[in-house]
C-alpha cells in the first residue's frame, strides 16, 4: 500500500455522477469538511450527463475528473483511465461510493503493482440495488481494505457482508445551515406564499424509491381538511415526464408545485412549516438532516436510516411507508397545531447537532490512517 506521504493523504473519491443526489450532495460536504491541511481531494465521476455539482466543487477547491465518454459507465475505457487518475495523482486513498463502479474499480484497483487503500461507503441498503448489482457488490467487497455504511439499517440489510461494515453517520455542514434560518421570510416571498399559509416541502429525486404517487395522495387528503397547506417539492430523474403528467390529474392545482431541479435547496427549505418524507426505502437521507438543522420539523416513512435519526413524537413524526393516509393526517396534525411544530423544529435542530458532517470527515480522516499505516479496518 501506498503510504501517506509528508504533504498529508491524498483521497480520491469516485461516484458515478455528480448530479444533485443525496449521497453526491454528501461528498461535496465531506470534501469541503477535510481540512486542507490534511491532505488533497479529488473527485472522479462518470456520467458526463450528471455535473450538476462539479462547479460547487470546485469553487471550494476540489478538483473534478470525467473518466468515461459518452457512454457513462458502459464505456470500457473508464477502468483504464480510472487507473492512470490514481497514478497522475499518486492517491493513498480511493474512496468509492457507487456499489455499480466500486464492483469494477476494486477489480482495478486491486491489480495495480503500488495500488492505493481502497474503501467505499454504502450509501443504500441492500434491496434497493438491482440483482446484477448486489451480486457484483457482494462478490468484490472483500478485495477493498474498509466498507462503511451510512447507517446501522444499511449494516443489517446486507446480512452477513454486513459483518466487515463499519457504520459512519455522515451528515451536513451545520455551521452553514446555520446561517440559513434567517432566510425563512425570503423563501416564502419567492414562493408567493401569503399569511397563514403552512408551507410543506420535499426534497428527493423523481425516482421510484421516494413514492411520490403516496405523496401526491396524501397531499390531496391533507389539503381538503386543511386549505392553508401548500405543498413544493425540489428534485430531478428519470420520472419527472410521469409524476408531472399523474400530479396533473389530481385536484391539488397550483397547492402542489414540482420545481424541479433547485441548485440550492436550502434556500427553499428554510421557508417550509414541515418537512415530508414519503420514500419508501432510505439509507440517510440527507435532505431530512439538512431539514432539521434548518429547524424545520419532518413527517418521514419509517424506513431506513430514518428513525436512527428521528424519534417519533420527539422531533419528528414517523409513519409507515405506502399509507398516504397516515401520512395526511400527520401533515394536517402538524399544520394545524403551531405549538407543536415550534416544539418539534426546536428538537429536531438540536437533534442534527450529532450529524455534523465534519465529525464524520474527521473520523474517515483517522480511518485512512489507520489503515495507511497497517493498522486493522475497524477500531
Amino acid at each position: 500500500m501506498t503510504p501517506c506521504g509528508g504533504s498529508g493523504t491524498r483521497v480520491l473519491h469516485v461516484i458515478k455522477g455528480l448530479g444533485p443526489g443525496g449521497a453526491e450532495r454528501l461528498l461535496v460536504s465531506l470534501a469541503g469538511a477535510r481540512p486542507r491541511r490534511e491532505g488533497s481531494v479529488d473527485v472522479a465521476y462518470l456520467l458526463p450527463w450528471k455535473r450538476h455539482l462539479v462547479r460547487e466543487l470546485e469553487e471550494i477547491g476540489v478538483a473534478t475528473h470525467l473518466i468515461s465518454g459518452r457512454m457513462g459507465m458502459a464505456d470500457p475505457r473508464w477502468p483504464v483511465r480510472l487507473r492512470k487518475l490514481v497514478r497522475t495523482l499518486q492517491a493513498d486513498v480511493v474512496h468509492l461510493h457507487s456499489p455499480a463502479v466500486a464492483a469494477v474499480a476494486r477489480l482495478t484497483l486491486r491489480a495495480m503493482r503500488h495500488r492505493p487503500i481502497i474503501v467505499s461507503t454504502e450509501h443504500n441498503v441492500w434491496p434497493s440495488y438491482g440483482a446484477a448489482t448486489r451480486w457484483a457488490n457482494a462478490a468484490t467487497q472483500f478485495l477493498e481494505d474498509g466498507t462503511f455504511a451510512v447507517s446501522d439499517q444499511v449494516v443489517r440489510s446486507a446480512g452477513r457482508f454486513g459483518e466487515r461494515m463499519e457504520t459512519v453517520l455522515h451528515g451536513v455542514p451545520l455551521a452553514s445551515l446555520a446561517r440559513r434560518g434567517s432566510g425563512r421570510a425570503a423563501a416564502r416571498e419567492a414562493l408567493g406564499l401569503v399569511e397563514g399559509d403552512v408551507l410543506a416541502v420535499t426534497v428527493a429525486n423523481l425516482r421510484d424509491h421516494k413514492d411520490y404517487p403516496s405523496l401526491f395522495a396524501a397531499a390531496t387528503i391533507a389539503t381538503a381538511a386543511e386549505p392553508r397547506l401548500r405543498f413544493v417539492t425540489i428534485g430531478q430523474g428519470p420520472l419527472e415526464e410521469q409524476l408531472r403528467a399523474e400530479l396533473a390529474r389530481t385536484p391539488l392545482g397550483d397547492r402542489f408545485r414540482m420545481l424541479g431541479f433547485h441548485p440550492d435547496p436550502a434556500a427553499v427549505v428554510a421557508g417550509a412549516d414541515i418537512f415530508v418524507l414519503a420514500s419508501i426505502h432510505e439509507g440517510l437521507p440527507i435532505a431530512l438532516l439538512e431539514a432539521m438543522a434548518l429547524g424545520v420539523p419532518p413527517v418521514a416513512t419509517d424506513v431506513g436510516g430514518v428513525p436512527e435519526v428521528v424519534v417519533d413524537g420527539r422531533d419528528g413524526v414517523l409513519v409507515p411507508p405506502s399509507r398516504p393516509d397516515l401520512l395526511a393526517a400527520a401533515i394536517v396534525d402538524l399544520a394545524a397545531d403551531a405549538e407543536r411544530r415550534s416544539g418539534l423544529a426546536r428538537r429536531a435542530a438540536e437533534r442534527a447537532g450529532a450529524f455534523d458532517i465534519a465529525n464524520a470527515a474527521a473520523h474517515l480522516q483517522l480511518r485512512y490512517e489507520a489503515l495507511a499505516a497497517g493498522r486493522p479496518a475497524r477500531p
